[in-house]
């Protein structure tokens, strides 16, 4: 029985369970800290539902770090009176850059006043699952801490009442850095990572222009030798609603929106971006990861069939044949 149809048919994910029984196995002498990075903005509808989810997480030893990037509802609020609950050792709240969600999220991966074993991004109007980071922290705690390592999920969507209306693609196809350099899959409010894919934000730096800090963190991590462990099984509901920054990319309007940003240039400039950054981590990247970055990056400049040979070459690749085809178009137009 493949992957999908077991998940379809209730029979539970054989990664999933593994990863469930290395978090069973976390030694009971010694808890890691998990700092958990919410970026925040205008969203007092939301807040509340998701500290809540937090507060009921399966592993208890986390700390919330907040940014709020200068809301003017009751956002700021809602987080005040959590803290003053929880206690200051529980939530920690500071100004964000007002820069964006990227620059916010990135901010708070590189405050050298966060410090912890574990990192979680998360997203300001999600639901977490119970054991979401029970689940993460015992695969984490199966990587050497010096190598880098990025969890991350497949997610559950849920509409403003906390309906389910479907879930996210299911990825079948290795999470690596030939993915990771055409494709963002791993999203951040899923990601929870090591202290060493930690040190490869800070040293890249907060203010590095990239097109999105969970994209960012999955071309780092993978480009400079990390692991990556895709749960197939949601541990996250992805709340779909109007005012999604991001939101999902699984409807066929969210694939529609795809090809247009192909097709006007979009997918062109965020490769510009990301690869511009990656310039100045050059020196960390694997070798495989640096063959792969200065093909793909040569055959970008090219004309059209020294192009398509020099992509075929990089072999990046995305996780669905639709995206794929999306990619071989975006060759063929000179919109990579």
């Amino acid at each position: 029985m493949g992957l999908e149809s077991r998940m379809k048919s209730g029979v539970p994910d054989l990664k999933s369970e593994m990863a469930a029984d290395a978090g069973r196995a976390v030694s009971a002498q010694f808890r890691p800290r998990v700092a958990i990075l919410m970026g925040t903005f205008q969203d007092e509808r939301f807040l509340a539902q998701q500290l809540d989810s937090i507060r009921a997480q399966t592993y208890s030893d986390w700390a919330i770090w907040a940014s709020d990037d200068r809301s003017s509802d009751a956002t700021l609020s809602i987080l005040e009176s959590y803290q003053a609950k929880w206690g200051r050792h529980k939530l920690s709240i500071q100004s964000g850059p007002a820069q964006g969600f990227r620059a916010n999220f990135l901010s708070l991966a590189c405050n050298p006043a966060i410090q912890a074993d574990y990192f979680a991004f998360a997203d300001q109007d999600d639901l977490w699952h119970p054991d979401k980071l029970t689940i993460a922290i015992g695969w984490l705690e199966s990587v050497p801490n010096e190598v880098p390592a990025l969890y991350c999920a497949r997610t559950r969507l849920i509409d403003e009442e906390n309906r389910e209306v479907g879930f996210s693609p299911l990825f079948a196809r290795p999470l690596s850095f030939r993915n990771a350099l055409v494709q963002s899959v791993a999203g951040g409010n899923t990601m929870v990572f090591n202290a060493a894919a930690r040190a490869l934000l800070i040293e890249a730096g907060a203010d590095v222009s990239v097109q999105t800090h969970d994209w960012w963190t999955y071309i780092l991590v993978t480009g400079c030798g990390g692991k990556v462990f895709y749960d197939a099984t949601p541990k996250v509901g992805y709340r779909q609603h109007g005012k999604n920054l991001v939101g999902s990319n699984a409807s066929w309007l969210g694939r529609f929106r795809r090809a247009r940003r192909i097709l006007i240039g979009h997918f062109k400039t965020m490769n510009d971006r990301n690869i511009a950054a990656l310039q100045r981590m050059r020196h960390r990247l694997s070798p495989e990861s640096l063959c792969v970055l200065d093909e793909f990056s040569r055959a970008r400049g090219e004309w059209l069939i020294p192009r398509a040979l020099g992509v075929k070459r990089s072999g990046v690749y995305c996780q669905t044949l639709l995206a794929n085809l999306a990619l071989i178009g975006a060759t063929l137009l000179k919109k990579l």
